[in-house]
């Protein structure tokens, strides 16, 4: 019994209490209170089981909707597949044509006619689909991401039915299995049911509207106004950042607060790039978007600011952005929505995106190569995009540091050219080595050192060469007067180069040695006196005069096919003097010391427009910053590798090729009498080895060695008997024959094994 006690008042008007009084109320049973309370809870749970009824059907009728999926995704995805099957089928096209060319070279002039037609339909093929990367079918519209989003919805369900599917029979098959199964089912209906907007990640209603994503993938804001969590949909623009699209984050995991655009624009404002006045002026271009091992952004700067200003900053951003220098490429945007106000920035995941990897050159296992139409491959930027250097037409100067590649990058422009019969080639070293010595066994001029005398020699065959070439361009006046068609354009043509009036390629080496060589040197300029100097002969400083000489070189013979690569290692004023490096349209750096010395081998515009060669480090061995002279402007590469050994490989197979064409000139003539047992040696192991690779064996009998080299090679083999053949191998080093064992129907014939030819090849 509980005692409940009420105030009773009188009927005075001041409310005080008189009296009490006292009423008894009946205390409810311990099993009323338990029913009371389990009536409560199965009407809350079964709330709660309606309302996680109602999430859970709300969440999957989104996703068989694809409501997760937008419009910018769905575009993004089909244009990424469009691009791979353009690219694809490029890929599939230069295929053909390498195959064509390949036979093209080794077809009789019969067959060179039909094939030649196959290549020209090829090429335009390849113009076609290159062309289609910038037609309006690339484009999206509304048609294709209709047709995507119903794909989408059509997979999602297929997926369903197919776990349905599965589920059944595995109930079939293995009951207890699929008992165990459902034990997954509490867990899977606790995440579908899980609330559609986490109370946890609704950005704070205070601050700038931020871009987020529910647990079930639907993009929500906070209104600024209202204070409203609303779909993405019915709010007002926000830039894409890298959380919204699920794309790397602009720093390593332990300096990973830039996120986005906005904090990008905080780091150019504290690169000291723009001031915090011009943050909202700021933006960018498009999306930030993964590229390669990294990702790149274009940046719109505000009014009145130059792109040269970021460029120049490279170190300062870094700093801000917690990373290394090395992880930073900036350059002026030079597409054709670019302008001066406006940079492309890319940065890589990793502190050195070239990697420590040697990647050999494709030119080591090419028989031989056009000059003309192939350029030379030169390797790979951080991208992994391929790069190829085409020199007709222009000269390449290469400085750097020692020992971080120059020698290698332009071995690869000499292994090109020596491997087209139609080029002749000058080496000029200003030391003596082995690093140029393949060349003597093609080399039209070949001069290693920088004494007195061998100055005097370089400025003779400078002399020399210039008057030739000069020659040339008189014989293509002649021929415009007869026949204009014949030079189009007043400059040599591939098919005057295949009838003697090929490119002609300079290499000079240790360009510094050679110069502070020929300062020693005075020469007679002429016969004459002078009177001021009591009479004596005028001379001239012999710097001067090889400066001059390569300078005017490079200017006087550039349209009938004159080249040049000059090979520094001092980047300064001395050894890349101004008139010779201005004459160079192409000029490649390695890793120097200081932006001074960047100006000094690219020239002030490529280095104020972000070529950095300054800011490679120690580990960037191989790495190389090439400026092409155009308005692609410069890329920074890893070269391709070309070892020693494989280098005079390669100048051996192109001797062979200038003995078949009829070109090997000058000093590579008397160097191959006394090294032709050599190299004939190893052409004969070299074609051995190629015919029985092709023929997918790795033993031989020597008749049937001498009937594939006879069908391969029937210029060079047509008349070679078994007992020829025997003798020329052993001479080569692979030693006389060996038992092969039963082959070709007989139970132990003479012949030899791959191994054997191999082992001689290697010596």
């Amino acid at each position: 019994m509980a005692i409940e006690m009420h105030p009773h008042r009188t009927g005075d008007n001041d409310g005080d209490v008189v009296d009490a009084e006292v009423i008894d109320v009946e205390e409810p049973s311990r099993a009323e209170r338990a029913k009371a309370w389990a009536a409560d809870s199965r009407t809350r749970a079964t709330a709660a089981f309606a309302e996680q009824r109602g999430r859970v059907a709300q969440r999957l009728q989104m996703w068989f909707a694809t409501a997760d999926v937008t419009d910018e995704h769905l575009a993004e995805q089909i244009e990424r597949k469009r691009r791979l099957a353009q690219r694809g089928k490029e890929a599939e096209v230069r295929g053909r044509i390498k195959t064509l060319q390949a036979q093209l070279r080794a077809a009789s002039p019969e067959e060179a006619a039909g094939i030649g037609v196959q290549l020209a339909g090829t090429g335009s093929q390849l113009d076609l689909i290159a062309g289609d990367a910038d037609a309006d079918r690339m484009k999206v519209d509304d048609r294709s991401l209709s047709r995507a989003r119903w794909a989408k919805k059509a997979g999602r369900l297929a997926s369903a039915i197919g776990v349905v599917v599965v589920y059944l029979n595995v109930m079939t098959a293995e009951p207890m299995a699929a008992l165990a199964a459902i034990g997954a089912a509490p867990f899977g209906w606790w995440y579908l049911s899980r609330p559609l907007i986490d109370d946890t990640t609704v950005p704070d209603q205070t601050g700038p509207v931020d871009l987020t994503k529910n647990p079930a993938g639907i993009v929500m804001v906070v209104d600024q106004e209202t204070g409203e969590v609303v779909p993405a949909e019915a709010a007002p623009f926000v830039p894409d950042t890298l959380a919204d699209l699920g794309r790397v984050s602009l720093q390593k995991r332990e300096s990973g607060r830039v996120q986005g655009e906005s904090d990008l624009v905080t780091a150019l404002v504290k690169a000291g790039i723009i001031t915090e006045a011009q943050r909202d002026e700021t933006h960018l271009a498009g999306v930030i978007q993964p590229s390669g091992p990294g990702w790149t952004a274009t940046v719109e700067l505000p009014r009145g600011v130059k792109a040269s200003a970021a460029v120049s900053r490279v170190e300062d951003l870094a700093s801000a952005m917690r990373i290394k220098k090395s992880r930073i490429e900036i350059s002026a945007d030079t597409s054709e929505e670019g302008h001066e106000g406006r940079f492309v920035l890319w940065v890589a995941d990793e502190d050195n995106p070239y990697g420590t990897d040697r990647h050999p050159s494709e030119l080591i296992n090419a028989p031989s190569w056009d000059f003309w139409q192939q350029g030379v491959p030169l390797g790979a930027d951080a991208r992994r995009n391929r790069h190829t250097l085409h020199l007709i037409w222009f000269s390449l100067l290469v400085g750097g540091l020692m020992g971080y590649g120059k020698s290698y990058l332009v071995r690869l422009v000499a292994a090109a050219a020596a491997l087209d019969p139609t080029v002749r080639i000058i080496v000029i070293t200003g030391k003596t080595g082995p690093d140029w010595a393949p060349l003597r066994h093609i080399a039209h001029q070949w001069i290693a050192g920088a004494t007195p005398e061998i100055i005097r020699k370089v400025l003779g065959v400078m002399n020399t060469t210039i008057e030739e070439m000069q020659d040339r361009g008189t014989e293509l006046d002649r021929l415009y007067e007869e026949d204009p068609e014949l030079v189009p354009e007043g400059k040599i043509t591939p098919d005057l180069a295949k009838k003697g009036m090929g490119p002609v390629l300079l290499v000079v080496d240790e360009l510094q040695e050679l110069l502070d060589g020929a300062a020693l040197v005075q020469v007679p300029v002429d016969d004459d006196r002078d009177p001021e100097a009591g009479g004596r002969v005028k001379t001239r400083s012999g710097r001067d005069l090889m400066v001059e000489g390569f300078a005017r070189y490079v200017r006087v013979t550039r349209f009938v096919g004159g080249m040049g690569a000059f090979i520094t290692q001092r980047p300064d004023a001395d050894s890349v003097p101004t008139k010779l490096r201005e004459v160079c349209a192409k000029r490649a750096s390695y890793r120097v010391k200081g932006d001074r010395s960047s100006k000094m081998v690219l020239g002030d515009d490529a280095v104020a427009n972000g070529a950095a060669p300054h800011l490679l480090t120690e580990a960037s061995r191989g790495v190389v910053v090439l400026d092409q002279g155009s308005d692609d402007g410069h890329v920074t590469l890893k070269a391709d590798v070309i070892d020693l050994p494989q280098f005079k490989e390669i100048c051996l197979r192109g001797r062979q090729l200038r003995e078949e064409a009829g070109t090997l000139t000058g000093d590579a003539v008397d160097y191959g009498k006394i090294h032709a047992a050599e190299a004939t040696a190893r052409g004969l192991l070299a074609d051995c080895l190629a015919v029985m690779d092709h023929d997918g064996v790795d033993r031989i009998r020597t008749q049937r060695l001498v009937e594939l080299l006879q069908l391969q090679y029937p210029l060079r083999y047509g008349e070679l008997a078994p007992a020829s053949l025997q003798a020329q191998l052993r001479d080569a080093g692979a030693g006389t024959t060996r038992k092969l064992g039963a082959i070709d129907g007989m139970a132990n014939p003479n012949g030899y094994t791959r191994e054997q030819l191999a082992d001689a090849a290697r010596k």
